[in-house]
């Protein structure tokens, strides 16, 4: 009988080693898939996609002055760091999910006028970034976040700081640089304005009748859209925006941070007119134009936005 059990023992017990191995190679491979998906986290999306050419406008009038305008929740500066954190997240999204070799892809912020200060230009033309299969390491996409992140945060207090809001020549730049600076052929082209809505700069103040290069709240009171027949009034008069060009068909126009008078009801609503009617114009197809919520509430919108 001892000898029996013996050799049932010797039997069972390589079984049992064997089912240890099995079960601690499972929880091994468990620990890491867990691992491997911990390092990032990447939405998988489509590979077959068009290259993007992303470009970002950064409007620094007195909009993004905390003591002008001051937001409890967060400051609209703050807001736009949060907008851009999301685009460049998605960008790096679209890249991860492209093989190497098809990388072709870029992204680059822009501030008009261009800023007098010497380092600024600098910091800006460090955010000129383009992926390809000669340089798209996983750390160098990796990056981009963190390079935008910081220097857009740094350009924004440096204008709070010098407290000199000349305006955004938005306008001009649309006329005389959107073309050459946002629009790659065969890419899928997309440019994000970071704006209160209100176009205004000191040098390009231009009427043609009641279509003019600028809007303020001023102006909106006295053009006396501040009613409910506001839309009535603009279609009847022809207020909006001057076309600044034209064959923008190829470019995607995202608008982020409308911020329109509080004390107008209807000023909102006027603001988004005056900038669907101006893109409309120029022969923009795909345009979103969104209030300035927080970052968070606003992912979805530009993960769609970008990526779809």
């Amino acid at each position: 009988m001892m000898i029996k059990k013996i050799f049932l023992i010797s039997l069972i017990f390589p079984v049992m080693l064997s089912c240890k191995e099995d079960n601690s190679k499972e929880i091994s491979d468990e620990m890491a898939e867990v691992e491997v998906s911990n390092e990032s986290v990447t939405h998988n999306i489509s590979a077959d996609r068009p290259d993007l050419n992303i470009s970002i406008l950064m409007d620094l009038s007195d909009r993004i002055d905390p003591k002008l305008h001051p937001n409890s929740t967060m400051e609209y500066y703050q807001r736009d760091v949060g907008y851009i954190k999301s685009i460049v997240d998605n960008f790096e999204n679209h890249l991860r999910n492209k093989r190497s070799i098809k990388m072709n892809d870029f992204i680059q912020l822009y501030i008009d006028p261009e800023p007098s200060d010497k380092e600024l230009n600098s910091k800006l033309n460090e955010l000129k970034l383009e992926f390809d299969r000669h340089n798209a390491t996983k750390d160098y996409i990796l990056s981009a976040s963190d390079l935008y992140g910081s220097i857009s945060n740094d350009i924004y207090l440096k204008a709070i700081e010098d407290d000199n809001y000349v305006g955004s020549d938005i306008w001009r730049f649309f006329k005389g640089k959107v073309h050459d600076y946002c629009i790659k052929p065969d890419f899928k082209n997309v440019l994000v304005i970071l704006t209160d809505g209100y176009i205004y700069h000191e040098d390009t103040k231009i009427k043609d009748g009641n279509l003019s290069t600028y809007l303020t709240p001023k102006v909106v009171n006295a053009s006396k859209l501040n009613t409910i027949k506001w839309k009535e009034i603009m279609e009847k008069e022809h207020y909006g925006y001057i076309p600044a060009t034209d064959g923008l068909q190829n470019l995607n126009v995202l608008v982020l941070g409308i911020n329109a008078n509080k004390q107008n009801p209807f000023e909102e609503d006027i603001v988004k007119k005056y900038w669907s009617d101006w893109l409309g114009s120029m022969g923009v197809e795909n345009y979103e134009i969104k209030t300035a919520e927080l970052p968070s509430n606003m992912e979805s919108i530009i993960e769609k936005f970008i990526l779809n």
